[in-house]
């Protein structure tokens, strides 16, 4: 299968997998079952970042320094564009902390921010996702492959989110539905663009392979794991702790298995 079919693939079936995944979960309500899934996209993220993403990034790049200034200037980055988003949002007399996921999965309260402006960010969101899809393939399949199971992994309870703000914000479980399958086709859009693109430009990959580092970091410690901090009891721990290790070996598993193929 040729590299361009692979992203093709990745795109789309990653992206209808993980709406219609969050449409299940949100409109039978298993709150339980997102609350464990936003752990184990935990483990998900970073077992990509640290096992697959970086230490492909360091061998193709010529200069580690750089590379690490990268990821550094990644998180202040997507800290900064949340940041933003915070804003955008606030009202003039007073603005909520952003929640994570976990939380507005939890809370019906849109804390002022529309259907409207959700899918525009998802949308935005989903087409970042389809260039760091296409990266991964264009340096290697196997890469390719794990990325797109670590961004699958996370974009289901975030979707989730967006979905629950959608029917809040006056849509219909079917537009819902409509909407965050149209806004996973900007994965499709992102991929394919950046398959031609950086076909000309190999040598940016790493750079674009330290950026998506950097978000799969940010998403995982800045908007994920705060909220596992709000359930305290001994047994919500553990189950956090073994989960968040299931994803990690879920992609060192993936990892092994495409590497004897």
């Amino acid at each position: 299968m040729s590299v361009l079919l692979w992203i093709v693939t990745a795109s789309l079936i990653g992206g209808a997998l993980s709406v219609m995944c969050a449409a299940l979960f949100a409109l039978n309500a298993r709150t339980h079952w997102v609350n464990a899934l936003v752990s184990y996209a935990i483990g998900a993220l970073l077992g990509a970042v640290f096992l697959e993403i970086l230490p492909e990034a360091i061998k193709l790049s010529t200069n580690i320094t750089v590379l690490s200034a990268t990821i550094l200037g990644g998180i202040l980055l997507f800290f900064t564009l949340e940041k933003l988003l915070i804003w955008r949002h606030c009202h003039h007399d007073h603005c909520e902390a952003h929640e994570p996921h976990e939380a507005k999965v939890t809370e019906h309260g849109a804390h002022g921010r529309s259907g409207s402006m959700i899918m525009v960010g998802d949308t935005f969101h989903n087409f970042v996702d389809g260039i760091i899809i296409a990266a991964a393939f264009l340096t290697d399949i196997q890469l390719g492959i794990v990325t797109s199971l670590a961004i699958i992994a996370h974009e289901i309870p975030q979707e989730v989110g967006d979905f629950m703000i959608l029917l809040h914000s006056g849509y219909s479980k079917a537009q819902a539905l409509l909407l965050n399958l149209v806004s996973s086709l900007a994965t499709l859009v992102g991929g394919v663009l950046a398959y031609y693109a950086l076909q000309s430009m190999q040598g940016i990959v790493p750079i674009l392979l330290a950026l998506a580092a950097a978000s799969m970091i940010y998403v995982a410690v800045a908007d994920l794991i705060p909220g596992l901090h709000k359930r305290t009891a001994l047994r919500d721990t553990v189950e956090q702790v073994v989960l968040i290790a299931l994803g990690i070996s879920s992609i060192f598993f993936v990892n092994l298995a495409v590497g004897a193929t």
